[in-house]
C-alpha cells in the first residue's frame, strides 16, 4: 500500500507540474466510457444483428471507429474489468474468475463432478494498482461511476479506487431484485417503483455530466444490463414477439456444444428487449452530451466485458458465426464490439483491423487525454492512438488465462493470439487447438497437424509468459469420478436440452406470461 501511495502521489505532482495552461483553443478532453455486461459481438444492429435494435449505440459506432478485432479481456466479468482497470492481463493480476465464484475444493458443492478443481485467485481489484480512474484523477479530471462494479466488497468499491462519486456499484454481479423498481442496491436509492434500472443509471450519468459541464469528466457507465434475470416491459415484449414470428420461428432454437446446449438463433423477445432498452439509457447520455455541446469534445468509448450469453444463464442469445459464447475459449466468448469515438483527432479511420483488448484501453484513454501514460502500471495494454491516426502498430501477442470453468460450459484454458493464428491449451488433459482466425473466424477446424512448427512456438510462448508472471493454476482433482461426470452429461442431453426447446418456443407463444415480481403493465416504465 506504501509503494501505491507514493506511486499515486508522484503521478499527482508530475501531472500538476506538467499541467499546460488551458486556453479557449485547448481544452482538456471529457471522457464517457460505456460497458455494458455480456454483449455480444453480434448483438447491435451496426454489428449484424437483424433482430435487435440498437440506434444509439450504432451512432458511437458510425461516428467514431470500430475495431473489429476487439476482445474482452477475459471470457467472464470481473477478470475482464480488471483488466480494464489495471491495464493488465488477468494471469498478472490474479483476478481470474467473476468475484464470488467457488475455488478448490469448494467447487464440489456444485455436484458438477469435473476434472480439475478451479484455482484460488484474487476477490477484489488488487489496491497496489494505481487504477484508471485513479489515473484520471491524478490528472486533474473530476471521475464517476454509475452501475455495475462487482470488483470487490466494502473497501474495495468505486470510492476506494479512484471514483469521486459512485452511484449502484458495489459487489454484487446482477441486478439484485430485477431491472424495474424496488432493486435492491445500498448504492442506489429506490425511488419510483417500476423505474427502469438501466435508464435509472443513464440519467444519473446525465445529471452528473449537466452539472460537470465546466470542468473536465472522465464518467463510467456501467450497465447490470444485459446480464440475466432478463428482462423487459409488456410493449417491448409485444415488438419483439411479433417481428420473430413475422421473421419465422425455428422448431429447434439449440445444438448441443461440448458440455451443455448452445442457443444458435436470436430470438428471445425478452432479451431483445433488455437490449434496446439498454441502447434507450445510452441514447439519453449522447442527447445529454449534443445539449450541452460537449459531444465535440467528449471522448466516447463503448464495449463489452464478456462475449453473449449462448449457454448457461439465462441462455439469451446466439453470437453466430463466432462459436461459444460468455464462459466459453472460442471466439463467440471473447470478441467484443470495440468503438472509439475521439472528436478531439483530426482525422480518423472508419475500421480497424489490428487486434486490441481491454487492457489497451487504460494507456489509451491517458493518451487521447494529453495525461501522462503509466508503462509500469498498463503493462499489457499499448496505446491506440497511433493506430486512430493511421500510424502502423508492430505486431504483438495477447493471453487469456481461466483455470476455472464457470457456470457456460466452458473449459480451463488458455489462450495465445498472435497475428491470424489463435492456439487453446486446455489444462484438462493438455491437449492443444490451433485456429487460423483469418481462414476460419468460426473456429471449425483445428490446424494444428498441418502447422506443427507454429503450434510448438505458440505454446512455448504462452507456457513461458503463464510461467513468468506466476498464474495461479486449478489442480486434478484426486475424487474425480468419470462415472458420475458421465451421467451428469447424460442428464443435460435428455432433460435440460429439451426443457430449454420448450422455454424458448414459450417465450414466444402469444399467452407467455413472466413472472409476477418483474412485468405488471401497471408498474413497469419503458
Amino acid at each position: 500500500m506504501r509503494h501505491h501511495s507514493i506511486l499515486l502521489a508522484l503521478l499527482i505532482v508530475t501531472a500538476s507540474c506538467k499541467k499546460k495552461p488551458v486556453t479557449p483553443e485547448k481544452i482538456k478532453p471529457n471522457v464517457l466510457f460505456i460497458l455494458v455486461d455480456d454483449l455480444g459481438l453480434h448483438d447491435l444492429s451496426s454489428t449484424g444483428s437483424s433482430y435487435y435494435e440498437t440506434p444509439n449505440v450504432d451512432r458511437i459506432a458510425k461516428e467514431g471507429v470500430v475495431f473489429t478485432q476487439g476482445y474482452a479481456g477475459s471470457r467472464v466479468c470481473s477478470p475482464s474489468r480488471a483488466t480494464i482497470m489495471t491495464g493488465k492481463f488477468t494471469a498478472r493480476h490474479k483476478v481470474t474468475d467473476w468475484i464470488g465464484a467457488k475455488s478448490g475444493e469448494a467447487w464440489r458443492e456444485h455436484n458438477r463432478y469435473d476434472q480439475m478443481l478451479p484455482a484460488n485467485y484474487t476477490h477484489e481489484l488488487p489496491k497496489e494498482d494505481i487504477s484508471l480512474a485513479e489515473a484520471m484523477k491524478a490528472g486533474g479530471y473530476k471521475t464517476f461511476f454509475a452501475g455495475k462494479w462487482h470488483l470487490g466488497g466494502e473497501g474495495s468499491y468505486p470510492e476506494d479506487h479512484g471514483f469521486d462519486i459512485n452511484v449502484g456499484g458495489w459487489d454484487k454481479g446482477s441486478p439484485i431484485g430485477g431491472y424495474f423498481s424496488p432493486w435492491v442496491n445500498p448504492s442506489l436509492k429506490n425511488e419510483k417503483d417500476g423505474e427502469n434500472l438501466s435508464m435509472r443509471l443513464a440519467k444519473e450519468t446525465a445529471s452528473f455530466i449537466e452539472k460537470n459541464k465546466d470542468t473536465t469528466f472522465f464518467a463510467m457507465l456501467s450497465f447490470y444490463a444485459v446480464h440475466g434475470p432478463i428482462q423487459t416491459t409488456q410493449s417491448k415484449w409485444n415488438k419483439y414477439q411479433s417481428k420473430a414470428v413475422e421473421a419465422g420461428i425455428s422448431d429447434s432454437g439449440y445444438i448441443m456444444e461440448r458440455k451443455l446446449p448452445i442457443r444458435q438463433v436470436q430470438d428471445n423477445p425478452v432479451y431483445a428487449g433488455l437490449v434496446e432498452q439498454m441502447d434507450d439509457a445510452v441514447g439519453v447520455v449522447l442527447k445529454t452530451l449534443d445539449s450541452l455541446g460537449l459531444d465535440k469534445n467528449t471522448i466516447v468509448v463503448f464495449t463489452s466485458d464478456n462475449g453473449g450469453v449462448a449457454s448457461g444463464d439465462s441462455f439469451s442469445t446466439a453470437n453466430l458465426p463466432l462459436r461459444g459464447g460468455k464462459g466459453y475459449q472460442w471466439e463467440g466468448g471473447i470478441r467484443e464490439p470495440y468503438f472509439i469515438k475521439a472528436p478531439t483527432l483530426t482525422k480518423t479511420p472508419k475500421t480497424i483491423d489490428y487486434p486490441v483488448t481491454g487492457a489497451d484501453l487504460y494507456p489509451t484513454i491517458l493518451d487521447l487525454t494529453e495525461l501522462e501514460v503509466i508503462p509500469n502500471q498498463h503493462v499489457d495494454g499499448v496505446s491506440l492512438k497511433p493506430l486512430l491516426e493511421e500510424i502502423v502498430l508492430s505486431e504483438r501477442p495477447l493471453y487469456w488465462h481461466y483455470p476455472h470453468y464457470g457456470n457456460q460450459g466452458g473449459d480451463p484454458s488458455s489462450i495465445i493470439r498472435l497475428g491470424q493464428w489463435k492456439l487453446i491449451h486446455y489444462w484438462e488433459d493438455g491437449h492443444e487447438e490451433l485456429y487460423n482466425l483469418e481462414k476460419d473466424p468460426e473456429e471449425q477446424n483445428d490446424v494444428s497437424e498441418q502447422n506443427k512448427s507454429t503450434k510448438e512456438n505458440l505454446s512455448n510462448n504462452l507456457l513461458t509468459w503463464l510461467k513468468t508472471v506466476n498464474a495461479n493454476m486449478a489442480l486434478k482433482d484426486l475424487e474425480y469420478d468419470p462415472a458420475l461426470n458421465r451421467k451428469r452429461h447424460e442428464s443435460i442431453i435428455n432433460e435440460l436440452w429439451p426443457q430449454l426447446e420448450k422455454k424458448r418456443l414459450d417465450v414466444l407463444s402469444e399467452d407467455f406470461e413472466p413472472n409476477e415480481d418483474w412485468w405488471s403493465s401497471n408498474t413497469t416504465l419503458d
